[in-house]
């Protein structure tokens, strides 16, 4: 299933559905919801056979959007547990002139990490410019809106190893 991940805890087993992380998240970023979750489920099977623990996840990220970020915290609870850092030298400059840009993330588990890095094309020119520009016209505003709906839409139905590489680091 391409919008979902399981996790436990205390071992009891947990699924979040993209759906479910939306809601949690309040609807403003989807795209960066899927990044979350994509760069999870890319990332999680290099670490462990089951659903791990989600309280022993630890969480690096060159990304700091806000729909990403409650990706990770509904699913792990690494923000609210201390162990989610945002470290921007992990990743290029931007993802259009220096893949992988902010699309980076490490999960460390039991003395293992993986790393999930976002392939070429997936993120469009015009979102990075248009969220990069200061100043929008209301147009521009809703352009932008379009284009975030428009990502999660695209990227949501496919495998998380079409949209990232990942391996042991």
């Amino acid at each position: 299933m391409h919008d979902s991940i399981a996790v436990s805890e205390a071992g009891r087993m947990l699924t979040f559905t993209f759906d479910q992380i939306l809601a949690y998240h309040g609807g403003g970023f989807p795209g960066g919801v899927v990044h979350g979750l994509k760069a999870m489920q890319a990332g999680f099977p290099l670490l462990f056979d089951t659903p791990p623990e989600r309280r022993e996840i630890l969480v690096l990220t060159a990304f700091s959007g806000p729909g990403g970020r409650d990706a990770l915290e509904m699913v792990t609870r690494a923000v609210t547990d201390g162990r989610f850092t945002i470290d921007k030298t992990i990743g290029g400059k931007d993802v259009i002139s220096q893949p992988p840009g902010p699309y980076v993330f490490r999960f460390s588990y039991r003395g293992r990490t993986a790393e999930a890095a976002i392939r070429p094309g997936h993120v469009r020119e015009e979102f990075v410019a248009l969220g990069a520009k200061k100043d929008k016209s209301p147009e521009e505003l809703a352009r932008l809106e379009e284009l975030k709906s428009e990502m999660a839409g695209r990227l949501l139905p496919l495998p998380a190893s079409e949209i990232y590489t990942a391996g042991l680091i």
